[in-house]
């Protein structure tokens, strides 16, 4: 294999790989350190410290309190506790919850599910870089409204959400507010106080963390209705023996977390891929999302009147992701795409390349390259 067909990976938005360090911090916990961290003896004592100490790495990142915090199974579950736990513990008549057309489907689909149980639910449209209107968001309350669910930042076209205006409404009609930041935590400041948020999600995976852990974090003094029952484990707040090994992953990739100066050379790699894309496809290529109030990592674009799904199949060896699909001749725009009401000739040849820390200059050319004799082909 030459060096320009070396495997590629831009999709660091889907997930990322484990950071070395957060391997060496949890291998004690695959051999020694085993025991239950709620047993109260011995063999619990090195789980329980630790346990206390990634709750602390993960709070302190956030500027949050170590009991503010509740390890999940992921950014999904911490997305259902947050809204399906406010929904059941604050139910009465009418409930109405605000989120946007643009969110995950860890958000949309809770939200759709609690319609179900006779809640409703407005979707507040985005524009067409994917920005949410904090003034939709406050025409939207009524006096049924109990929770606002915005995501920090999109994790197809990377548009960060004017949070802390949308937090400062939330604040002054007294509803919660819950940010989905799975995507932001590790690439931009992330400060519960300074988002003015109530609650806030953390996915593992997507900051070098192993997949099946996460968090939620919850403002003092807010009381959620637990998704899983038992024997009162986080507090009460989230039933199930707690995995030291999972936690201790998520603490030291938060901890490293806090050192945001490897995105700025993340994101030169991204205007760098931004701009030769511009110099050899001139107006065949566009770009979707906010050009300047985006993840520093995120790039997608759309190579105009061409199939994104049909140009990753041609890019050999290169992970990244694509906004749309074909199905029986058909071609659909992925949902974020279409709330952003992307053009079809545009959004269909759309491609997400999502950069990371080991991302590096020699990749983006080789991928700008052999982008050249597929897409001018």
């Amino acid at each position: 294999m030459t060096a320009t067909m070396r495997p590629i990976y831009l999709d660091y938005n889907a997930s990322t790989p484990v950071d070395p360090a957060v391997a060496e911090a949890m291998r004690p916990f695959l051999d020694d350190a085993f025991g239950n961290p709620s047993s109260g003896h011995w063999a619990s004592a090195p789980a329980k410290a630790a346990l206390d100490r990634a709750r602390s790495q993960v709070a302190t990142l956030l500027g949050a309190a170590p009991d503010e915090i509740v390890f999940t199974s992921g950014g999904s579950e911490a997305n259902n506790l947050a809204i399906e736990g406010t929904f059941f513990e604050l139910n009465r008549p009418g409930t109405h919850i605000i989120t946007s057309a643009i969110e995950h489907p860890a958000v949309l689909a809770p939200c759709r599910f609690l319609e179900r149980f006779g809640g409703s639910v407005t979707y507040i449209p985005a524009d067409g870089t994917g920005l949410i209107d904090p003034e939709d968001v406050r025409r939207a309350i009524t006096p049924q409204t109990l929770l606002i669910s915005i995501m920090h930042a999109n994790n197809e076209v990377g548009t960060i959400q004017p949070i802390a205006e949308i937090g400062a409404i939330a604040r002054q009609h007294g509803i919660r507010f819950h940010t989905d930041a799975a995507q932001s935590v590790g690439k931009i400041p992330t400060k519960v106080n300074e988002l003015g948020v109530d609650m806030l999600t953390i996915a593992g995976h997507k900051l070098y963390a192993p997949k099946g852990v996460g968090a939620l974090y919850i403002r003092r003094g807010l009381e959620l209705e637990p998704l899983i029952h038992g024997a009162g484990h986080e507090s009460g707040r989230r039933a199930g023996t707690e995995s030291a090994l999972l936690a201790v992953g998520l603490g030291t990739a938060c901890a490293l977390a806090a050192d945001l100066a490897p995105m700025r050379h993340v994101e030169a790699l991204r205007d760098r891929l931004w701009r030769a894309l511009q110099d050899r496809f001139n107006e065949g290529v566009a770009l979707n999302g906010h050009p300047t109030h985006r993840l520093p990592n995120t790039l997608n674009v759309s190579f105009v009147g061409r199939i994104g799904a049909d140009i990753l199949g041609q890019l050999r060896n290169v992970a990244a992701s694509t906004g749309s699909a074909c199905h029986s001749g058909q071609i659909e725009l992925s949902p974020v795409l279409a709330a952003m009401r992307v053009p079809e000739r545009i959004g269909m040849g759309a491609i997400r390349f999502s950069l990371g820390k080991h991302t590096t200059a020699d990749e983006i050319d080789a991928v700008v390259a052999r982008l050249g004799t597929i897409a001018l082909s």
